[in-house]
């Protein structure tokens, strides 16, 4: 249960100190952070807050989007708000085709140079990147790179990935590919898949359990892999937003049990 991480979007109408004062009431000892709420609540408090309460920080979300203008100021920026927080990775969503672009190989070509052009950056400010591979129903609004095989092969050597059970569940590559991943991947992210999706696919995370996904065999695959850091419930669910924050919380710790570390 120490390892369990409350991705803030999934209380999303929690601002910072309530998100923070929430993971204290219910034993949660990580959160992973979202740059606009941060923005709302300040950076240096943000980072006084939590370490005044003795939390971890997962994850910082998010980077990336390097197929948009502007791209390059933006990560340089987020960059240096992962140093100021002590974020254990900067979480980069890679961004779709650019706008009326069809060239789905050169928008790939773009993420790649992209990360080789970050990574020295990153590294000299002693910030992890974490590269997301989304589902491809994402591939043209969100992220070209659709599975952990072509993260890893876009990414430097030295930049992690993010694996996502929502994102990667389906690909039945998964598995080979968590393995190879190894010490690459920097962070982990937990949630189910619905079934119908909603008109919103962008809304179709679950509650762990009430969806899907095969937990126990993913998890273990990441375990065998080596990986022993924070594992986050990130939910994009409008009945999980809707509902009391604190109740949400406590589902969470329970199905994390039950299905995460069982």
């Amino acid at each position: 249960m120490n390892r369990l991480s409350l991705n803030q979007w999934t209380t999303r109408r929690w601002s910072v100190a309530e998100a923070v004062a929430g993971c204290v009431r219910h034993g949660i000892a990580s959160i992973g952070l979202w740059r606009d709420h941060v923005a709302v609540h300040g950076l240096e408090a943000t980072a006084a807050l939590v370490r005044a309460e003795g939390l971890r920080v997962s994850s910082l979300c998010r980077g990336g989007f390097f197929t948009r203008p502007g791209w390059r100021e933006d990560n340089h920026q987020a960059i240096e708000e992962a140093a100021v927080l002590g974020a254990a990775c900067l979480v980069l969503v890679p961004g779709g085709l650019p706008s009326g672009s069809k060239d789905l190989a050169g928008a790939r070509a773009q993420v790649s140079d992209a990360l080789a052009e970050l990574a020295p950056y990153a590294r000299e400010r002693g910030v992890r990147l974490a590269v997301e591979p989304m589902h491809p129903m994402y591939c043209a609004d969100r992220s070209v790179v659709s599975t952990l095989r072509q993260a890893l092969d876009l990414a430097p050597p030295e930049v992690g990935v993010t694996v996502d059970s929502f994102h990667v569940w389906w690909d039945p590559e998964a598995p080979a590919q968590i393995a190879r991943a190894g010490d690459r991947i920097a962070s982990f992210q937990v949630c189910d898949f619905l079934n119908p999706l909603p008109a919103d696919v962008l809304l179709g995370r679950a509650m762990m359990g009430d969806g899907v996904i095969d937990f126990p065999s993913l998890c273990a695959a990441v375990e065998a892999a080596g990986y022993t850091g924070d594992i986050e419930v990130e939910i994009f669910n409008a009945d999980v937003w809707a509902a009391d924050p604190d109740e949400v919380l406590t589902t969470m710790r329970k199905r994390y049990a039950e299905l995460i570390v069982a």
